[in-house]
C-alpha cells in the first residue's frame, strides 16, 4: 500500500484482478506478515495519483546493479512505483559513486589488467610487505581508499562497465609510488634476473616470497643466491629438472651445491642423458643446451 504495508487479498475475492484498489479497513493479526484486506473498491491509477497527490514523488536513481551502473528516474505514490524510465542526464558524481561501489563489490578486477599490469601489482605489494612505506598497499580495499590518487581522473570521466574495462591498471598504478623512488622499483623488485647462463627470467612475486624457476644446468658456477629489496629478502629457486619440474628448492645455492645436487645427479643422470650433469658444478659450464646441441 502506498503508505508501505505490505497487503493481500482473501484468496476467494472478487477483486483480485483490480489493479488499483482503494482500501477502506486492513487488518494485521499478530504473527502474521502481511495485513489482510477486508474491505476495499476498485479505482485507478487516475484517482490514487489525486487522492494521494501530496504522497507523489520523482527520485533519480544512479546506483551499480547488476553488474553495470543503472540509471533511472523513477515516480512513486509513496511506497508505491508508478513508472521508471531511463536517465537521459545523470549526475557525473553519482556515477562516480556509482562505479566505485561496483569497485568494491566486484574488486578492482573491473579494470584492465595486462600481464605486465599484475606482475607490476605482485611486485610493489611485495615491496610493501618487505619495506613498507612508502611502497603502497596493493589489496583491493586499500587502493579503492586511494582512488582519488591513481583511478583520476579517468574515473570521473567513465560511465559504464566498459569504460573501467578499458582503464590499464598498471599505467595508474604507477602514480601511487612517490616519483622519487619510482626509479628504484627495478633495482628493489627487479622483474627479471640474469642467471649465469646469459638468460633473464622473471621473477614470480605473486606468492609471497619472490621465486626464480631456473634449470639447473644454467646455473653452474652461481656461488650466491640473488637477494632483492636492498639484500633483505634471498630468492627463492625453483632448479628446474630438463622437463621442467623442480628438483630442487633453495634460497642457499651454496648449501645446496654442497649437500644436495650429489642426490639430484644421482636421480636424474640416467633420466636425462643428454643434459649436462657434471661432478664438480662450481667449475662447469653453465648452459641452455643439450650435451649433443653443444
Amino acid at each position: 500500500m502506498a503508505n508501505g504495508t505490505a497487503a493481500e487479498l482473501p484468496r476467494d475475492g472478487a477483486l483480485a484482478d483490480a489493479e488499483w484498489l482503494a482500501v477502506a479497513e486492513a487488518t494485521r493479526e499478530p504473527g502474521r506478515k502481511h495485513a489482510v484486506i477486508r474491505l476495499a473498491a476498485p479505482a485507478d491509477i487516475d484517482l490514487a495519483t489525486e487522492a494521494a497527490a501530496t504522497l507523489r514523488r520523482t527520485e533519480d536513481e544512479i546506483t551499480w546493479a547488476d553488474g553495470d551502473v543503472r540509471c533511472r528516474r523513477r515516480d512513486w505514490l509513496g511506497a508505491v512505483e508508478l513508472s521508471q524510465r531511463l536517465l537521459a542526464d545523470p549526475n557525473p558524481a553519482a556515477i562516480r559513486s556509482a562505479l566505485l561501489d561496483g569497485l568494491r563489490a566486484e574488486g578492482t578486477g573491473l579494470l584492465r589488467w595486462s600481464r605486465e599490469a599484475t606482475a607490476l601489482r605482485h611486485r610493489l605489494a611485495f615491496l610493501h610487505r618487505a619495506l613498507g612505506e612508502p611502497w603502497p598497499a596493493m589489496d583491493d580495499a586499500s587502493l579503492l581508499a586511494r582512488a582519488d590518487e591513481w583511478l583520476e581522473p579517468e574515473l570521473s570521466t567513465s560511465r559504464s562497465r566498459t569504460d573501467l574495462a578499458a582503464l590499464d591498471a598498471g599505467d595508474l598504478l604507477r602514480r601511487l609510488v612517490p616519483w622519487q623512488h619510482a626509479a628504484r622499483l627495478d633495482d628493489l623488485a627487479p622483474e627479471r634476473i640474469q642467471v649465469p647462463s646469459g638468460s633473464r627470467i622473471r621473477v614470480d612475486y605473486s606468492e609471497g616470497d619472490p621465486v626464480l624457476a631456473v634449470r639447473l644446468q644454467e646455473t653452474f658456477g652461481w656461488l650466491r643466491t640473488p637477494v632483492v629489496a636492498d639484500g633483505a629478502v634471498p630468492v627463492v629457486l625453483h632448479l628446474l629438472s630438463p622437463a621442467g619440474r623442480p628438483c630442487a628448492v633453495t634460497t642457499d645455492l651454496a648449501s645446496f651445491w654442497r649437500t644436495g645436487y650429489a642426490q639430484v645427479r644421482a636421480e636424474l643422470r640416467g633420466r636425462y642423458p643428454k643434459h649436462a650433469w657434471p661432478e664438480d658444478p662450481l667449475t662447469a659450464e653453465p648452459t641452455t643446451r643439450t650435451n649433443r646441441r653443444r
